[in-house]
């Protein structure tokens, strides 16, 4: 005899994974990404030139050998010109926000920024100004100069940041290996912001020394070696973010997506979630369960959800399940996203 509603539930179960890989693969967070590979084609094996790039195109931060016990860590964001428009000092605040992040996911320490801002407007380059200064007082990290563009046709804003990590506590986005298995760890105590529907703003409200804690777990998980591969969770979101990790370790994934951390909003779906940028969530792998939990101990003793939602695999897909059925996300033996590999 069949199960008339566990059949509708099944049905149910995968139709909301299929409507969710389908709205990942279509996000613009997620498709802007793809030009990187157009570049790539100039740029692959530049970052070699002059013998100290130890990793550069692909990490959240290039690593630099200098010749001294630390290697120094060099990282670069321009703001998404959707955010800017909607906000101008929320777009200087994360300008600051993402570079702390890029350095954090290396297991290192940040030392200063540089910054440039473009605007023919005023109050644009007031705000866009207020909102660094707000991100550096939050953060820490000084603002150490930058440049000015106040005769363009458009407005921007992009930070540089510079850090460091101890050479033997680095953690790279290519270093997920099958049986790996796959941690989420995520702030979800926070808002959205009124203006910028998909940033999820969990810093503004916290202390400095909450947020130094926070960003030190990942210096911790390097040091005890306890990640595999790590990325902070970018604009492409939760699954985006992941499918750039394995497109550069060149392995697949299976993820559990009840398991993903998510704030307890009734009116934040599941689908809108994996494609907010999180403003403090990190991406790791790690060799077993056990270290697993060592790391979900270190973020939650800091204040951040963390689970274990999934394993990596050899497939060069990333799968998403719930309630027994699965979906590909992505296929990188048919596609890319970033075009950089191993």
């Amino acid at each position: 005899m069949i199960d008339e509603g566990r059949g509708s539930e099944k049905s149910s179960y995968e139709a909301d994974l299929k409507r969710i890989a389908e709205s990942v693969r279509k996000y613009e967070g997620v498709q802007r990404k793809r030009a990187i590979s157009d570049l790539m084609r100039l740029f692959g094996g530049i970052d070699a030139v002059g013998g100290r790039t130890v990793a550069g195109f692909g990490e959240d931060a290039a690593v630099i050998d200098v010749g001294s016990e630390e290697y120094v860590l060099v990282a670069i964001d321009g703001i998404w010109g959707r955010l800017l428009e909607a906000d101008p000092w929320w777009a200087g605040y994360c300008a600051v926000l993402v570079n702390v992040n890029d350095i954090a996911a290396m297991g290192g320490k940040p030392l200063a920024m540089v910054n440039v801002i473009a605007s023919a407007k005023e109050e644009v380059r007031e705000r866009i100004a207020e909102g660094l200064h707000a991100g550096v007082m939050k953060f820490g990290v000084p603002m150490v100069g930058g440049h000015v563009h106040p005769d363009t046709h458009y407005d921007a804003v992009d930070v540089a940041i510079v850090g460091t990590v101890r050479k033997n506590c680095v953690i790279f986005s290519n270093g997920a290996r099958p049986g790996d298995k796959v941690i989420v760890a995520i702030d979800t105590d926070g808002k959205t912001r009124s203006k910028f529907r998909m940033g999820w703003d969990s810093t503004t409200e916290k202390t400095h020394s909450e947020i130094k804690k926070r960003l030190s777990t990942m210096v911790e998980i390097g040091e005890r070696h306890l990640a595999t591969a790590g990325k902070d969770i970018s604009n492409p979101g939760v699954i985006g973010t992941l499918a750039m990790l394995l497109e550069t370790s060149g392995v697949g994934a299976t993820v559990e997506i009840p398991k993903i951390p998510k704030p307890p909003e009734n009116e934040m779906t599941m689908e809108r979630w994996l494609k907010i940028y999180p403003g403090m969530g990190f991406i790791l792998t790690v060799k077993d369960v056990e270290d697993g939990k060592e790391c979900i101990n270190i973020f939650e003793d800091a204040g951040i959800d963390a689970n274990i939602v999934g394993e990596i695999d050899a497939t060069r897909k990333l799968k998403i399940t719930k309630g027994g059925n699965s979906t590909v996300v992505f296929d990188f033996e048919r596609e890319f996203l970033t075009g950089i590999k191993k």
